[in-house]
């Protein structure tokens, strides 16, 4: 178990050198992302002029507040997953995203891209967003706007984490691990109780 300050974007190695139990702590820039984002980039055709390449992205859709000078971050929450399981192939191989924050985890095609092209996803426990939106220093821009709140964020994050290596470039996942556990507790306690 290691401890790794990043400062984005970060180089595949970096993100090959996690490993799940590891924490990550983010500087520099982070994009948020969500269902509608994804869908209109991927579905729809839309591009983005942000260069995510050897970036990370966080599952949310932010409260913000408008100002004369942009966005201002109210509460920065992430959201589940897994929903947007299939979007993260195509984020890595289209866009060179290295690393995926979010809650819940992803499932066997993620852990395969991750494999495959060089990243880890980065859990975050729930109910943590008034903790997470300190560590945004800034809304430095937003692209795909006409789709907010679930417009592509960029944040300014200092000190963000630390976070979780929930799944690695290895083909580890902290979720199998825990369902795999939790199946032979089940089938122990049945086994004492002379359940079949």
């Amino acid at each position: 178990m290691a401890h790794h300050d990043f400062s984005t974007p970060i180089s595949e190695a970096q993100a090959r050198a996690l490993r799940v139990d590891d924490t990550v702590t983010l500087n520099g820039t982070l994009f948020g992302i969500r269902d509608a984002t994804q869908i209109h980039m991927f579905d729809r055709g839309r591009k983005t002029r942000f260069d995510l390449r050897g970036h990370a992205v966080i599952h949310t859709a932010p409260n913000v507040r408008k100002t004369a000078a942009g966005y201002e971050a109210v509460c920065v929450g992430t959201t589940t997953s897994d929903r947007m399981e299939r979007f993260t192939r195509p984020l890595m191989r289209e866009y060179g995203v290295r690393l995926v924050i979010g809650k819940g985890g992803l499932r066997e095609d993620s852990l395969q891209s991750f494999a495959e092209l060089g990243g880890a996803y980065l859990a975050i426990i729930g109910g943590t967003a008034a903790l997470e939106t300190t560590w945004i220093e800034a809304i430095e821009d937003v692209d795909l706007d006409d789709l907010h709140p679930e417009s592509l964020w960029k944040f300014r994050v200092n000190g963000f984490g630390p976070l979780l290596v929930a799944m690695d470039s290895r083909g580890e996942s902290l979720y199998t691990r825990v369902k795999t556990a939790a199946q032979q507790k089940r089938a122990d306690a049945l086994k004492r109780l002379g359940v079949r």
